[in-house]
């Protein structure tokens, strides 16, 4: 290989990186939890008015923080999993 076929091929290596980087980045982002629990929220809330459930708004509630705990969690659990897989 050329110098400037490896250099051109380290940039597509670091683009890549940079690539990952930022959907892993998203992947663990506050904005995307916020956005995922108020989708959620109106999801439950649609379901709960449509088969006439007593307070609704705040029953829609528990789904949404369901969601934000297992997300909290999550991390925790992968880390004792991978500690666990690892042996």
């Amino acid at each position: 290989m050329e110098n400037r076929e490896i250099e051109l091929e380290i940039a597509k290596i670091n683009e890549r990186n940079k690539r990952v980087e930022a959907d892993k980045a998203w992947e663990t982002s506050f904005t995307r939890r916020l956005i995922l629990s108020f989708g959620i929220y109106i999801l439950a809330l649609v379901l709960l008015i449509s088969i006439g459930s007593q307070d609704p708004v705040v029953s829609a509630l528990l789904p949404m923080f369901g969601f934000i705990i297992s997300t909290l969690s999550i991390p925790h659990i992968k880390a004792f999993w991978l500690k666990s897989y690892k042996k």
